[in-house]
């Protein structure tokens, strides 16, 4: 996992499971039950990096040859958080990782003229402010409906978040670095840049209609 000096609060993960898997998920040839597929194995693998720092606390465990003290994770578990519809995709992973997760959903879409983003949904678990919230994003493209949807967070108490998604570019990652540079962001990739329509090159296409068969 690697960061750079242009941005520090990025995590690219180099895994060569994350880096195979992602090269099919590239190809426009894979089909929508193995894309659903990969990008539910992906989050698995980039959630297991970016909860490496979590708290852990000792616990006394009885083996079936003696008590021991052991290790657990500290306080309330996790909060997920996709920015639907993509971000639906990234959630199963993530919660065979940690089963105990709690799950939020944020309603966000891009306008494709002005490429604001549009809010029309929010719901979130009542203690999330006590949770780290994890926000799920296939694509990181403009940075707009990222960073509104952690803002719409931080309004609703939640001070401890991360941001993952599948490829970033340099224009969103500029954008939520500077709106929120309390967050730190993780991608399987860094691509190169936008086009004029806002999609990422060269990019894996429209994650949703990949992962919903809306093409």
């Amino acid at each position: 996992m690697a960061t750079t000096p242009e941005f520090p609060r990025l995590h690219v993960l180099s895994h060569p499971l994350v880096q195979h898997k992602l090269s099919v998920l590239r190809d426009h040839a894979t089909p929508k039950k193995i894309f659903k597929e990969l990008v539910d194995e992906l989050a698995m693998l980039m959630a297991y990096e970016a909860t490496r720092d979590l708290s852990l606390e000792p616990c006394e465990v009885q083996t079936p040859l003696e008590r021991m003290t052991a290790a657990r994770l500290a306080g309330k578990k996790l909060v997920l958080v996709p920015i639907l519809r993509a971000g639906l995709g990234m959630v199963d992973g993530i919660l065979r990782l940690v089963p105990s997760a709690r799950v939020g959903h944020i309603g966000l879409y891009r306008d494709h003229d002005t490429l604001r983003p549009v809010d029309y949904y929010f719901k979130v678990p009542a203690d999330s402010g006590s949770r780290e919230c994890f926000v799920l994003d296939p694509m990181l493209a403009t940075g707009g409906s990222a960073s509104a949807a952690i803002t719409r967070l931080k309004h609703a108490g939640v001070t401890r978040l991360r941001f993952l998604c599948l490829v970033a570019a340099p224009e969103g990652v500029r954008r939520l670095s500077a709106d929120h540079p309390d967050v730190p962001i993780y991608a399987a990739a860094l691509d190169r840049e936008l086009n004029a329509s806002g999609y990422i090159l060269p990019g894996l296409g429209d994650a949703g209609d990949r992962l919903f068969g809306t093409r």
